[in-house]
């Protein structure tokens, strides 16, 4: 019973991540465009990734010719995240 409980919030969380990653590239695509920023979708586009950008800015330098890698990086990091649960819950 447990080891249901754990796979199906496991199973939530692995949802979360990939929400989240799809949330990263629709904001750095944006970035290419230019968009309004006082738009209420833009903003919270951008309430959600700034937090994550500035943690992986803090650490690693991602401004490489005008051209910013942060969403790159966290996309990576998330999905080794998301390699780790699926593993842990594999293996329950």
């Amino acid at each position: 019973m447990i080891v249901e409980i754990i796979q199906g919030l496991g199973g939530i969380l692995i949802g979360l991540i990939n929400v989240y990653i799809w949330v990263v590239i629709i904001a750095a695509l944006l970035t290419f465009v230019n968009p309004d920023p006082y738009n209420q979708i833009v903003q919270v586009l951008y309430r959600l990734t700034n937090p994550a950008y500035r943690f992986v800015k803090r650490y690693v330098r991602t401004d490489f010719g005008g051209l910013d890698l942060a969403p790159l990086i966290v996309i990576i990091g998330l999905q080794i995240i998301e390699v780790i649960i699926r593993s842990v819950l594999h293996s329950i």
